[in-house]
C-alpha cells in the first residue's frame, strides 16, 4: 500500500494548469491570423516541441499524438471536399479533370467533380493547415494541463459545470485503459482477444466496470456535498445572471468586431467591458457555492512568463496581418510562392519560452524498498 502511494506522489512544482491553456490558445489564436504554410507549420513546430519537453510522464499526458492524428485527418477531408466539390477560387493550372455529375437547377453553385487545379489546391491546403494547426494547439493544452488540477482554479460559480466536464474527459482514458487490462488478461490466459468472440467478452467487463465507477463516483460526489448552494438575497442573484448574461454578450459582440474589418473600432472596448461583466458575474455567483480549496496552485512568476510568451505571440501575429497581409495570407489567384516574414517567424518562436521557463516534467517517484 505504501509502494502504490509512493509511486503516485510527484516531486517538484508544477505550472499553474491555466497557463498553459492562456498559452496553447494563444498560439491557436495566431494561427488563426494567417494562412501562410510556413508560419503555421512553425506554429506547429513550436507546440511539439514544448509539448516534448515539458509533458508529464502520465496517461492524460498521451492525448497529444490524438490531436495530431485528428489534425491530419481534419486537413485530408478538407482537400477531398476540395476535389470532389470544387471551390470558388478560379484557377487556370489544371491537374486532372474528374468526371462531372449533372445537378438539378436548384443546386446551382455546387458541382461534384470537374476540373481540379493547382490553386484551388492550394486554398484547401492553407485552409485546412490553419485548422489544423489550431486542433493540435488545443491538443497541447490537454497534454501539458491536467484536468483535474484545472478544475481545482475554476471559479465556484463553474465549478459544477467544471466537474461534468472533466468527468467527461476522463471517461475514455478510463475506458480505453480497462480495455487494455482486460485484454492482456486474456492473453495471458491464452484466449483471444481480439475479433467478434473476444470484443465481446471484452465489452460486458468493460461495461460493468464502467457502471461501477459511476455508482462510486455518484456515491462520492453526495458524500462531498456536491450540488449544495448557500442562501443569497435574490438581488445578488438578479445581479449575478445580468452581469454573467451582459458579459458573455458583450465578449461575443466585441469577438465578431475583432474578426471582421467594420467592427475594428469597437470591438476590443467591447470584448474588454463583457469580459469585465462576465468576471464580475462570476465572482458573485461564486457565494452560492460551498467549497473548500486544499492546496490551491498558485500563479507564480513562471507561470505569467508562459502565458505571457503566448499572449505575445497573438499580439504580434494579429499586428503582422494588418501591417502586412499579403506575407501572412499567401496568393492563390495569381499564384505565388510563399515566403517565410522574419520578424513574424521571430514572434512565433517566442512561444518557445515555456521550455526553458517551465519546471522539468514530472514522472511517478521511485518506490522505495520495503526495510
Amino acid at each position: 500500500m505504501a509502494g502504490t502511494a509512493a509511486a503516485s506522489v510527484m516531486a517538484g512544482p508544477q505550472l499553474h494548469p491555466g497557463a498553459w491553456w492562456l498559452w496553447s490558445l494563444s498560439l491557436g489564436t495566431a494561427a488563426t491570423r494567417t494562412t501562410n504554410p510556413l508560419l503555421l507549420a512553425l506554429l506547429i513546430a513550436t507546440s511539439a516541441y514544448v509539448v516534448a519537453t515539458c509533458r508529464p510522464d502520465a496517461p492524460w499526458a498521451r492525448s497529444y499524438t490524438a490531436f495530431v492524428k485528428l489534425a491530419l485527418a481534419v486537413l485530408v477531408i478538407r482537400l477531398f471536399f476540395a476535389v470532389a466539390l470544387g471551390s470558388p477560387v478560379p484557377g487556370t493550372h489544371v491537374i486532372v479533370a474528374l468526371p462531372e455529375l449533372p445537378l438539378p437547377h436548384w443546386a446551382q453553385g455546387i458541382r461534384l467533380g470537374g476540373k481540379v487545379t493547382v490553386e484551388t489546391l492550394l486554398f484547401a491546403l492553407y485552409d485546412g493547415l490553419r485548422l489544423a494547426a489550431l486542433l493540435i494547439c488545443v491538443g497541447a493544452a490537454n497534454s501539458l494541463a491536467h484536468p483535474s488540477r484545472l478544475l481545482k482554479s475554476l471559479p465556484g460559480a463553474l465549478y459544477e459545470m467544471g466537474v461534468a466536464v472533466v468527468v467527461a474527459l476522463t471517461y475514455a482514458p478510463h475506458l480505453i485503459a480497462d480495455v487494455q487490462r482486460l485484454r492482456a488478461a486474456r492473453r495471458l490466459r491464452g484466449r483471444p482477444g481480439t475479433g467478434i468472440r473476444g470484443l465481446l467478452h471484452v465489452g460486458l467487463p468493460v461495461l460493468e466496470g464502467a457502471l461501477e465507477r459511476s455508482v462510486a463516483l455518484a456515491a462520492a460526489m453526495d458524500a462531498r456535498g456536491y450540488g449544495r448552494s448557500a442562501d443569497v438575497p435574490p438581488r445578488v442573484r438578479r445581479t449575478t445572471t445580468a452581469l454573467t448574461l451582459g458579459g458573455l454578450l458583450g465578449v461575443c459582440a466585441g469577438t465578431y468586431g475583432l474578426l471582421t474589418a467594420e467592427g475594428g473600432t469597437y470591438g476590443l472596448p467591447v470584448l474588454l467591458a463583457g469580459l469585465a461583466a462576465a468576471l464580475a458575474g462570476l465572482r458573485l455567483g461564486g457565494r452560492r457555492s460551498l467549497r473548500t480549496r486544499y492546496r490551491p496552485d498558485r500563479w507564480d512568476a513562471r507561470a505569467w512568463l508562459v502565458a505571457g510568451s503566448g499572449a505575445t505571440v497573438a499580439a504580434l501575429l494579429a499586428l503582422a496581418a494588418t501591417r502586412d497581409p499579403a506575407a501572412l495570407h499567401p496568393g492563390v489567384v495569381p499564384l505565388v510562392a510563399p515566403t517565410l516574414p522574419l520578424w513574424p517567424a521571430a514572434a512565433v518562436l517566442l512561444g518557445l519560452l515555456p521550455a526553458f521557463v517551465s519546471p522539468a516534467p514530472r514522472g511517478p517517484a521511485t518506490p522505495k524498498e520495503p526495510s
